[in-house]
């Protein structure tokens, strides 16, 4: 019965206190694709991506109906860095649903124009950056005026404010209505209240540079399928050492009962499900996390490693390899051998035949790629051939009655095939992530090596000259490149047995994979090259590949294919791919599967439309 009370003062003091307005809520999931387009489509920077941003402290006066049922502490403000533009993951601050889209729009276009931090106090740059858009884009500021007057009808009434607090409000209100008009913030004893159309007055820190990486790995067996998401956190961190759990007489403060600043053993490589939702739940709730490194190892663990396999069970490696440039994107500069390609062949592939489940649809395709082969057509004034060209043969005569002195040299016609003068290399993403199951029976290796069979048997049919790889790393030491198909070996047995070899890997350094096929087309003979990109994910690796650095050295790549004349295309099934592949490839220069499980029949098609 207690608990029941308690249940219900809690859901009606909760509601007084909030004076958010939930039926009018918009998430960023609604305007997430909205968002990025207006962001770069206004000069923001093409490389960051859309990201929900978490909530932090602010510091502000609360009433005493928000203190005593203990909400409002925190606020969710948009703010950018290097790697993202972060917005908040749902916007229920203003009473009608349009406004809280167009408070979206707004800070995208906010975001765009903003500059780097260089010192300047919050309250004045987020005056210049709100007058700056509004000058820049004089169409906005209808929609802005709409937001602000909204947003002041909500701000607390400086008469009921001490007068140092009272000061800063009309202060931040005279900002907000004409912006770049106060000089300064007059001093107060509390900040003032949260201002959503301006972007974050102190954003949380990345993680230190003390902080490392994680340990990579595995996926378990029963793990989250593909399109099942947990909610991002991003929190500050720090290196703390590790409570001694022997530790003796241990003094707890009374005030600190009600916090959650609780520590909670979370084994990375263990499945316990009710630690793991505890400390979800208690994360969401710290502003700041503590990282350690454990001295010991529970009993009872399975450790996942993604340590290279023997060598008498990994693939053989071809030769040395090579070293390839890669772009550090802070420098601006290419650094030099910095990755090693090792080209690897599947060891025990063996000869195989086409899986019986395909048989029925590489048969369709073929029949329908067949129509794309080059007809046959007669070569005249040839050497030698099948017959007489008589028009060769009349030409010759006439001038040798002439008295012409003509060699009887080019007399012949021969019917051949004739040729389209294109070449294909097809990489494909073998990374740890395509060991996720799309459905009860599918993984996406699965649907990666039906893609790579049907692409091959309807490519066979054109007669075009074609190459496979697959490609996956471990840092920038090895960058493994799988060889499925050199271009002048003829698609048999052991193709299909390589093909159906392939495994998944580890991590996805796509830049280096790039430029490794870009040597590879660069030495092959063809009017049109076209290099196709096979992915389930976004750039990546366990060292700084990971972020921004990744996605421009990717890009750069990709801008050195072009510049040799190669047509880079990127096929992929990642659900987000439109977050970062229109700054890679350009708009037209890929294309998402929305269904992993149409790759394989999408993939020849799709090669159809591109080479038609």
């Amino acid at each position: 019965m207690e608990e029941q009370v308690g249940e219900l003062w809690h859901r009606l003091i909760t509601r007084l206190a909030d004076d958010r307005h939930p039926e009018a809520a918009v998430g960023l999931g609604e305007v997430e694709q909205t968002v990025g387009i207006l962001f770069r489509a206004l000069g923001g920077d093409g490389g960051l991506q859309v990201t929900a941003a978490e909530a932090t402290a602010h510091g502000a006066r609360r009433g005493w109906l928000q203190r005593l049922a203990g909400v409002q502490e925190k606020v969710t403000l948009a703010w950018r860095d290097e790697n993202y533009l972060r917005l908040p993951p749902r916007i229920d601050w203003l009473p009608e649903r349009a406004l809280n889209r167009e408070l979206y729009l707004w800070l995208a276009a906010l975001a765009a124009v903003a500059e780097e931090n260089d010192g300047t106090d919050w309250f004045l740059a987020s005056q210049r950056q709100a007058a700056r858009t509004l000058a820049r884009f004089p169409g906005l500021a209808s929609r802005y005026r709409r937001l602000v007057e909204a947003h002041l009808a909500q701000r607390p009434d400086p008469q009921r404010l001490p007068p140092d607090e009272a000061a800063a409000e009309r202060a931040v209100r005279q900002a907000l209505r004409e912006p770049g008009s106060v000089p300064a913030l007059p001093q107060a004893r509390r900040p003032p209240r949260p201002v959503p159309l301006w972007l974050h007055p102190a954003p949380p820190q990345p993680p230190g540079e003390g902080i490392a990486a994680p340990e990579p790995e595995a996926q378990p067996e029963g793990g989250r399928r593909r399109g099942e998401t947990v909610e991002d956190l991003h929190r500050r961190a720090e290196r703390v050492e590790e409570p001694e759990a022997d530790r003796g007489l241990v003094t707890i403060r009374m005030e600190n009962i009600f916090t959650w600043g609780e520590y909670v053993k979370v084994d990375r490589g263990s499945e316990d499900e009710e630690d793991m939702d505890r400390a979800e739940a208690i994360a969401r709730d710290l502003d700041q996390l503590a990282v350690s490194r454990g001295g010991r190892r529970p009993a009872s663990t399975l450790r996942f490693d993604l340590d290279l396999p023997a060598e008498s069970q990994d693939d053989r490696v071809l030769n040395e390899g090579i070293l390839l440039p890669e772009w550090d994107w802070k420098r601006g500069a290419l650094l030099p051998d910095h990755c090693r390609i090792v080209p690897m062949l599947a060891a025990e592939a063996g000869r195989a035949e086409l899986p019986e489940h395909l048989g029925r649809t590489a048969r369709r395709l073929r029949a329908q790629f067949q129509a794309l082969a080059p007809a046959r057509t007669w070569f005249r004034n040839q050497p030698d051939g099948q017959d007489i060209d008589l028009d060769a043969y009349l030409r010759f005569a006439s001038d040798r009655a002439a008295g012409l002195a003509v060699a009887g040299d080019n007399l012949y016609r021969e019917m051949r095939a004739g040729a389209r003068d294109l070449v294909t290399l097809l990489m494909a993403d073998l990374s740890l992530s395509t060991d996720t199951w799309i459905d009860d029976h599918n993984r996406v290796i699965d649907v990666i090596r039906d893609s790579l069979f049907l692409f091959a048997e309807s490519l066979n049919a054109t007669g075009d000259r074609f190459g496979m790889y697959g490609f996956s790393s471990r840092k920038r030491d090895p960058v493994r490149m799988h060889l499925l198909k050199h271009f002048d070996e003829p698609y048999d047995g052991a193709v299909r047995g390589r093909i159906g070899a392939i495994r998944p890997g580890y991590y996805t350094r796509m830049g280096a994979a790039i430029r490794f096929a870009a040597r590879l087309l660069a030495l092959q003979p063809g009017g049109r090259r076209l290099l196709l990109l096979l992915t389930d994910g976004k750039p990546n690796d366990l060292d700084q590949y990971e972020g921004r650095y990744g996605i421009e050295d990717t890009r750069q790549a990709i801008l050195e294919a072009r510049r040799q004349g190669l047509e880079p295309f990127c096929v992929t099934i990642d659900e987000q791919a439109n977050d970062y592949l229109p700054y890679l490839f350009g708009s037209g220069g890929y294309v998402v599967i929305r269904h992993p499980a149409d790759l394989p029949r999408q993939l020849p098609l799709l090669y159809a439309r591109l080479t038609a």
